[in-house]
């Protein structure tokens, strides 16, 4: 026993005609980039961790590529690599890559996090403790 068919609701494909693709478009996307294209062959890395901050020293020189352009744009004020790693869409390794060059080319600066302290302050402890207190 075949199970029941079930009637379409649009009309058959003979009556659609496919809408026609302008010419020199291949198919409205472009491959993506590999990676090694994007970092370079020597893949040397700084010192560099997820909250370091970074900042553009200079405007994008005519011979920066396009992630270098778009990183020096955003770094007018200070990210951090992971901010800058999710707002280009790459990994944090490419990245890395690039602010090494753009380092040493002294077109961004590289910030160290603010470390807190280990311990908080006694008198800071106090305070809090007495505003509780009065509550």
């Amino acid at each position: 026993m075949t199970p029941p068919q079930r009637q379409r609701r649009y009309p058959s494909p003979e009556v659609v005609e496919p809408v026609p693709k302008p010419e020199g478009e291949g198919g409205g996307k472009r491959p993506p980039e590999r990676l090694y294209v994007v970092a370079g062959p020597d893949g040397e890395r700084a010192d560099l961790d997820l909250v370091t901050l970074i900042v553009a020293r200079a405007d994008p020189p005519p011979s920066a590529t396009p992630e270098q352009t778009a990183m020096l744009r955003l770094t007018t004020a200070p990210l951090s690599v992971a901010e800058l790693s999710a707002y280009l869409n790459l990994p944090f390794s490419v990245v890395t890559v690039l602010l090494t060059e753009m380092l040493t080319a002294e077109l961004v600066q590289a910030r160290a996090p603010i470390v807190r302290q280990a311990l908080p302050d006694r008198s800071l402890l106090e305070a809090v403790m007495h505003g509780l207190q009065r509550l």
